[in-house]
């Protein structure tokens, strides 16, 4: 039952940041960049001023799906963050950058989760499945349970280490958006605070996942017990 209660706890603080975030957004959507640059052109100029020129800036469908993709080398900017010239929009396309800088520079906890993702995508794929099928037969056959817990696993070290990864992203966007001038001193706070909700719900998602680990591992303790 406590298992149960963590795991609605730590959904519900899921949902509230999710709210959080999107309230943010569009807050600092609304508030125009003084110096008048769309998340496009921010992306552009943070790629060329770090010397990267491989990497495409490109327009994406959707809401807050924005992201880099280091295989395709493109930044990818959800349509509202493109040719927005909001704060909100720098912010977001500042911090894709930052991952693309990452790639770049190869920082090293990028280039372990992108070796993590045909795990977790593989994963993924059959991890519920045979998590089911595990709790069913646990005591006729607590081998296959155990490998669910083995899968689901990599998912769970796949959202800590996205933590750094988001979190230096971040760190990238803001450092270099000060050095250039692009924000002022009140725009920085903004461009902070959005970044700092984008990044608590990956925090949310580590600490879920993690939970419901612990919970499968007590089901397969009590279970063969």
């Amino acid at each position: 039952m406590g298992a149960y209660i963590l795991i609605g706890l730590i959904a519900l603080v899921g949902m509230l940041v999710q709210s959080k975030l999107k309230s943010k957004f569009k807050y600092y959507s609304k508030i125009p960049l003084k110096k008048g640059y769309t998340g496009a052109e921010v992306a552009r100029m943070m790629l060329a001023d770090n010397g990267i020129d491989d990497v495409k800036v490109v327009s994406t469908p959707g809401y807050l799906t924005d992201h880099y993709h280091p295989v395709k080398k493109t930044v990818n900017l959800s349509e509202p963050v493109y040719n927005s010239n909001s704060i909100a929009a720098v912010a977001v396309a500042a911090h894709e950058c930052g991952h693309a800088v990452q790639h770049a520079r190869g920082y090293k906890w990028l280039a372990l989760r992108s070796m993590l993702v045909p795990v977790v995508q593989f994963s993924s794929n059959i991890v519920q499945w045979v998590l089911i099928a595990g709790i069913f037969l646990v005591r006729s056959f607590p081998q296959l349970l155990l490998i669910g817990i083995l899968l689901f696993a990599a998912t769970v070290v796949f959202s800590f280490i996205t933590l750094p990864v988001e979190y230096d992203a971040s760190n990238r966007a803001k450092k270099w958006l000060i050095q250039k001038g692009i924000v002022d001193q009140e725009e920085q706070k903004g461009v902070a605070d959005a970044l700092k909700w984008a990044a608590r719900t990956y925090v949310v998602a580590a600490l879920s996942s993690l939970v419901t680990l612990l919970y499968y591992l007590q089901i397969y303790n009590n279970r063969r017990n």
